[in-house]
């Protein structure tokens, strides 16, 4: 009789890769991020998610932060104001820059920029130990354990993940109005699952987000939708500019506000450092 499997017989890491071989969405690079940075900086300055993500952690003047995967400072530049220092590392050249011009518009010369991703060796990029460090929305990573246990290791006192929650930050609807299938890929629940397999016990607050949407124009809200695909066709362009006209209605400004099916959902994973 074969043995009835156990949550102990679970590899977590495999789970991890096999989900994000069967995603059907592409992840992108720092090229594509390159092209997105001043737009997506713009988009993030004012969103609710900044504030949400800050009041949960345990800032004090004096400490220091590792952002990893920073991209324009979406929290970088909030926290700077907050504590000592901060350290914003990112594998896109066009975020760090688009960072450091908002810094030194606002006066702040306690950030410092590194350019490098999770697969390089931190300690060569010359980045030490922080007393908080933070993975904001960053950790689409080929090896989840391997990006954990860097995180952990370069922590002094606490670690914070802000992972999806699915289809976040996806539209399944936007899928099937072009008639291509939503695979979402692995989300929160694998990063929960692999940390108590690496024997830490994780705190777990949830980020919830308004489903309305608010963009300037129809070109801003096509270009936001854009981004979930990979070469859209003409054809499939026209049908997702129905499902976004089919879903949204002008605001008395002019701006054009989408109503999400699903509401933008983050997992805020996090564990203080034992001793």
């Amino acid at each position: 009789m074969k043995p009835k499997i156990t949550y102990n017989d679970l590899d977590w890491h495999s789970l991890w890769q096999n989900a994000r071989e069967q995603k059907s969405w592409t992840a992108k690079g720092p090229a594509d991020w390159d092209k997105k940075a001043a737009a997506f900086a713009a988009r993030n300055k004012t969103s609710p998610y900044v504030k949400l993500v800050l009041q949960r952690l345990p800032l004090d003047k004096d400490m220091s932060i590792l952002d990893a995967g920073s991209g324009p400072g979406t929290l970088t530049i909030p926290l700077a104001r907050q504590v000592r220092s901060v350290t914003a590392l990112d594998y896109s050249l066009g975020m760090l820059n688009v960072l450091e011009k908002q810094s030194q518009k606002q006066g702040l010369n306690n950030i410092t920029t590194v350019h490098g991703s999770w697969d390089d060796d931190w300690k060569e990029l010359g980045i030490k130990q922080h007393d908080i460090c933070i993975a904001s929305r960053s950790l689409g990573v080929d090896n989840l354990r391997a990006a954990l246990r860097k995180l952990n290791s370069y922590a002094r006192s606490f670690v914070f993940i802000a992972d999806r929650i699915t289809p976040t930050p996806f539209e399944p609807g936007a899928f099937r109005a072009v008639d291509r299938p939503f695979r979402s890929g692995p989300d929160y629940i694998y990063t929960v699952n692999t940390l108590y397999s690496m024997g830490i016990h994780p705190c777990v607050d949830i980020i919830s987000l308004e489903t309305k949407t608010s963009f300037d124009s129809m070109e801003a809200a096509l270009e936001s939708y854009r981004w979930m695909f990979k070469d859209l066709t003409a054809k499939e362009e026209e049908k997702l500019q129905e499902y976004i006209l089919s879903n949204s209605l002008p605001d008395d400004n002019g701006n054009i506000i989408v109503n999400r099916s699903h509401p933008p959902r983050w997992a805020l994973i996090w564990w203080k450092k034992e001793d």
